[in-house]
């Protein structure tokens, strides 16, 4: 009997043991797991600092790019009226030139006007007559459910 009350005992204290180490087992995960989780975070961030930078770089030799464009859309213009004043006044191949590039300005304001008018009002129409018909829908079977 002694015997069996040291056994039991022993079987006490070893379960004791196991739940106390699965307690340390438990407490470990749960701070490993925060920590990894923050540094997951921090390498996100540093990962997003990265192309962020690149993408500012991008965006700034675009604009450089659409510069430069512009510089030689007006040398073009330049060469334009000059080639068209061997053939008139210089005055009148300026304002040719004008006129074309206001008429294209004029084309492409109408085409945008338009583009503008399809797109708006800036509500999600679509979206918004599915949703009242599923409100319908679900009127419809609450009341049937009802009768």
């Amino acid at each position: 009997m002694a015997e069996d009350q040291t056994q039991t005992q022993q079987e006490v204290r070893n379960a004791a043991s196991d739940d106390r180490a699965l307690a340390d087992l438990m407490r470990d995960l749960s701070q490993q797991s925060t920590e990894l989780i923050r540094q997951e975070i921090e390498l996100a961030k540093a990962e997003l600092r990265q192309k962020g930078k690149a993408a500012g770089i991008g965006a700034g030799m675009f604009g450089a790019a659409g510069l430069i464009a512009l510089f030689a859309v007006g040398a073009l213009t330049a060469c334009l009226i000059l080639a068209l004043a061997t053939a008139m006044d210089a005055w009148l191949a300026a304002l040719i030139v004008a006129v074309v590039y206001l008429a294209a300005a004029g084309v492409a304001a109408l085409l945008g006007k338009g583009k503008v008018q399809e797109a708006t009002p800036p509500a999600p129409e679509q979206a918004i007559e599915s949703t009242k018909e599923d409100v319908q829908w679900t009127k419809h079977r609450a009341q049937a459910a009802r009768e």
